[in-house]
């Protein structure tokens, strides 16, 4: 199986730009995508289920160990949730638990029941106050900093029961579904869940073997006030990378900002305008002084996407990396997938196979 590597994407923090590149930014990756602690998280141990192929229901108290290495004790099913990123929001949704959450962020934006939750965090950190009024029976953090440390540790003061969720690889993500199934008592709809991910990712690695070019890739995660892209060796680049590209990469890996003289010395074949949803559109990446003699503009190769799904290592991973693999490769045929999201309303949009 191919194996997607997830690394983080500078914080909202660290990396100097607008509202629009930072949210994209966070919202993508708030949720799972960090770097692994020394002391390796151990996946949880469930019991089989004496019926082939099924999990069997949990019994309470159930422990398990998170991905931050955290021992975590759950006495009894957790009836009132509180998820601290929009990936576990839509994570917990998709394993069929939505109606069980009682509080989520002010980003969280997939799926639309998810936008009505009552914010407890915002980019600023976690809303106390409102946690407490929730009163939850489990929190569920997202690691490396996303969540601050210091509001994880201040949830565990006040008494609150929390579990923290990452990975680096798509297998990790699976992983990390399958422990959030076992802390919510969803492990086996985690499980399926995971299967259909799995063989998801394989389908869109089956027909990447097909491709036989690997055209020089930029994919502008932002544009304002500067163009931001990829650094050497992150996440994105080595997803691109896998999807069948050359990216287009910064000069620094702890730098997401890359002057134009770079980008026109580069003359990337395909150019992914990854903040499409925030208004940039393939037109006005054309339009930009001396832009248009690039191999993409000429040959119409500026092509809008939905930079969340690609990015945020959740539930639609798979939909994410196809979505990615058909816009550099537009005549890549991936069946099972839904058609990509119509953006900026003009052609460049890339096809479902």
């Amino acid at each position: 199986m191919t194996r997607i590597r997830l690394r983080p994407t500078p914080s909202a923090q660290s990396v100097p730009g607008s509202h629009h590149l930072r949210r994209s930014l966070l919202v993508g990756l708030l949720a799972v995508a960090a770097i692994a602690p020394a002391a390796v998280a151990q996946e949880s141990e469930v019991i089989e289920s004496p019926v082939p192929g099924a999990v069997a229901a949990p019994v309470y108290p159930v422990t398990f160990i998170d991905d931050e290495g955290t021992t975590v004790v759950i006495p009894a099913f957790p009836e009132r949730l509180i998820s601290l990123s929009p990936a576990i929001t839509e994570s917990v949704f998709a394993l069929g638990a939505g109606d069980r959450l009682v509080g989520g962020t002010d980003y969280d934006d997939f799926p639309a029941a998810a936008v009505e939750l009552p914010d407890v965090a915002t980019f600023s950190g976690v809303l106390m106050e409102q946690v407490v009024a929730q009163q939850p029976d489990l929190i569920l953090a997202a690691g490396n900093g996303f969540t601050p440390a210091d509001d994880i540790a201040r949830l565990r003061e006040l008494g609150f029961n929390v579990a923290v969720f990452y990975a680096e690889t798509h297998e990790e993500v699976l992983g990390a579904l399958r422990r959030l199934g076992v802390a919510i008592g969803a492990s086996q709809e985690a499980y399926l869940l995971t299967d259909r991910i799995a063989a998801d990712l394989d389908r869109v690695a089956d027909a990447l073997t097909m491709v036989t070019t690997r055209p020089r890739t930029f994919y502008q995660i932002g544009s304002e006030p500067e163009i931001y892209a990829p650094a050497p060796g992150s996440f994105l680049a080595d997803l691109i990378d896998l999807a069948g590209g050359d990216p287009i990469v910064t000069e620094d890996p702890a730098v997401y900002s890359i002057s134009e003289e770079r980008i026109l010395a580069a003359d990337p074949e395909v150019i992914i305008v990854a903040d499409a949803v925030w208004g940039v559109c393939p037109a006005d990446v054309a339009a930009r002084p001396g832009w248009g003699g690039l191999s993409a503009v000429v040959n119409g190769a500026v092509r809008p996407v939905d930079d969340t799904t690609i990015t945020r290592p959740g539930p639609r991973i798979a939909e994410g990396f196809a979505q990615l693999a058909r816009a550099i490769h537009p005549d890549l045929a991936i069946s099972g997938f839904r058609p990509d999201p119509v953006l900026c309303a003009t052609a460049g949009t890339v096809r479902a196979g």
